[in-house]
């Protein structure tokens, strides 16, 4: 699909039902409580009505029938968005379940971020601008209350279509407790103060679609073949975003995803490259905070020495408030983002 022929589909307006489901995994049925503040918040905070779909809380739901929820989603004319619950690692399954023309002829906003990957570039290869971020579970479900950063970000790309200038975060966290425990959302999570972006490359200004997206669920459809154009020239001039999830992949992985992406002739076709922060503690991975900064370093080596030799006249701007961030920006997938390398901007078009 020609960049040229994207189109954002229709804003939201307060009062509108949203469809709420699993494209990837049914988590709402082993985590309900940050599921329903998600839902509470949809419907108080941003005046929605979330409606919910069948396998949104079945876990091992099969790809078939969670094929079915989005089908109905999108061809209901009376939603008017779709918002994945969370991400998971299975949503490479449901592609091949799809009716494409049913997406075209009916397009929605979808917002989502991490193993919804595959379906945002599936919306992007339909011609329908996809929005990345914003799961019900995690940003709408965040303990204690949602970062006003990210509530801004999510307003916008709802109800304002225009253009939305991102800023650094004034203060980020990593941390998260545990959902099975009552007392997690008693408060906010721990947060510590940002140091900003870190620019890279020449300072020149790039306006382009965007498109990218979680850099492990990227790997799988490399290697899988599911959503990647076969001619890397239609990403010419694209600005690439890419994150990294809680999984926390090693800096070396995170360099051979990049170098396979550059040896298919694809990394060279980004004129700019926006990076988000890495996530560097997990409950199940947690790190000292000088783990943190030691990975977190590394990560920004691996991205760079990747783009050096792949895309050396990109313009890079690291740890943007993007995927898994708190708070998180949204980015507007094929949506015209410019990266003002002179000015030190980013502007993204909702």
């Amino acid at each position: 699909m020609p960049t040229s022929a994207l189109r954002r589909p229709p804003a939201v307006r307060p009062g509108d039902r949203v469809a709420v489901l699993s494209p990837s995994a049914g988590l709402p049925g082993l985590f309900p409580a940050p599921f329903e503040l998600g839902l509470e918040r949809l419907e108080k905070d941003f005046g929605l009505v979330p409606v919910e779909y069948p396998t949104t809380r079945t876990m091992g739901a099969s790809p078939q029938a969670r094929a079915a929820d989005l089908h109905a989603a999108f061809a209901d004319p009376d939603i008017a968005a779709v918002f994945a619950s969370i991400g998971g690692d299975d949503q490479l399954t449901v592609l091949p379940h799809l009716d494409r023309e049913l997406f075209r002829a009916h397009p929605k906003p979808f917002f989502g971020y991490s193993d919804n990957t595959p379906l945002l570039a599936y919306l992007w290869n339909t011609g329908i601008v996809g929005f990345h971020g914003a799961t019900v579970m995690c940003e709408l479900g965040r303990p204690g209350a949602m970062d006003p950063h990210t509530a801004e970000s999510l307003r916008a790309a709802l109800f304002t279509p225009g253009p939305y200038e991102l800023r650094p975060a004034e203060r980020y966290g990593d941390e998260n407790g545990d959902w099975h425990d009552p007392q997690t959302f008693a408060a906010e999570p721990v947060q510590w103060p940002g140091d900003g972006w870190r620019w890279h490359g020449p300072r020149r200004v790039v306006e382009g679609p965007s498109w990218g997206g979680n850099i492990e669920v990227l790997s799988w459809m490399l290697m899988a073949d599911r959503e990647i154009q076969a001619d890397p020239a239609a990403y010419d001039g694209c600005v690439l975003f890419l994150e990294t999830s809680e999984d926390q992949p090693r800096a070396d992985d995170v360099y051979f995803v990049l170098r396979s992406m550059g040896e298919r002739g694809l990394l060279s076709r980004f004129p700019a490259v926006l990076m988000a922060r890495a996530k560097a503690w997990s409950l199940t991975r947690p790190r000292t905070p000088e783990d943190k900064a030691r990975y977190v370093r590394e990560q920004r080596e691996a991205v760079l020495r990747a783009l050096a030799t792949y895309a050396p006249d990109a313009v890079v701007v690291l740890d943007v408030d993007l995927g898994h961030t708190d708070p998180q920006v949204v980015i507007p997938y094929g949506g015209a983002v410019r990266v003002d390398g002179v000015e030190r901007r980013i502007t993204v078009t909702y």
